[in-house]
């Protein structure tokens, strides 16, 4: 099958885990930092079109499988056709969901497909489910929700590092651990770190990463992620990750 990238059969609850973790990647890449790629791709004026996640981590934009029936489950049809007929946040949220549909449907399919017990398919939706979905990383949702939970905290209470000392947006603050006045570690703060998560790879927060913050949409990225050194943070103004910076060259 050339749109799924099947490969190779992965046959162990461990196996069919990483390559729902590769598909995944590559589809967070595709509406995350090579957005504008994906953009141009999805073209209105042609045929219906899919978006595929591959184990190897990319993706690709094609029509989908000409099997009956298809040797995978297949993407959402026609993503194509909406992108001008929606705003394009809203647009990629629904791609966002439909990925993570297919996501799901590809790892269990390969799970009734070689006869994954209970405890093989408990053992991969833990395993899946300790990861953000796609749409997750895309609108930063855990971290609005954490934010409803503190109303009296100021507009960046969903910023990793609302308790610590005064830094500047770009800077390492999600790594800055925060303490109570016995001296112990607040586990309400760290509670909140960990919904956290990289808006390019997705990956939950992490105390010895820099991080940095987009001044447009507000989402939090790796810098290794975005190709931002702590250095070079220091002399940005405003700045404005990959995403924000593309959908302004469109406009």
């Amino acid at each position: 099958m050339e749109g799924g990238g099947a490969a190779y059969n992965p046959r162990t609850p461990e196996e069919v885990f990483r390559d729902f973790r590769g598909r995944r990647a590559g589809m967070v890449k595709a509406l995350t930092t090579e957005v504008d790629k994906f953009y141009q791709l999805c073209d209105p004026e042609k045929e219906n079109l899919c978006l595929y996640g591959l184990p190897n981590e990319t993706w690709e934009v094609t029509l989908p499988a000409e099997e009956v029936p298809p040797e995978l489950p297949e993407p959402a049809l026609g993503i194509n056709f909406a992108r001008d007929g929606m705003d394009e946040k809203d647009w990629l949220s629904l791609v966002a969901v439909h990925s993570d549909a297919w996501l799901f449907a590809v790892a269990f399919y390969f799970g009734a497909r070689f006869g994954f017990d209970k405890e093989a398919r408990r053992r991969l939706f833990t395993m899946i489910n300790n990861l953000p979905t796609i749409f997750e990383v895309l609108t930063g949702t855990p971290k609005k929700l954490s934010k409803e939970k503190t109303p009296n905290s100021s507009s960046r209470s969903n910023k990793p590092s609302s308790k610590s000392q005064p830094q500047t947006k770009n800077s390492k603050s999600p790594s800055l651990k925060d303490y109570n006045e016995s001296g112990e570690e607040d586990e309400e703060d760290g509670n909140e770190h960990e919904n956290t998560l990289c808006g390019a790879c997705g990956d939950n927060y992490a105390n010895d990463e820099f991080w940095i913050c987009c001044d447009i949409c507000e989402r939090w990225f790796h810098g290794k992620c975005v190709k931002i050194t702590p250095a070079r943070a220091e002399h940005i103004k405003q700045y404005k990750c990959p995403a924000c910076s593309n959908k302004r060259a469109r406009v």
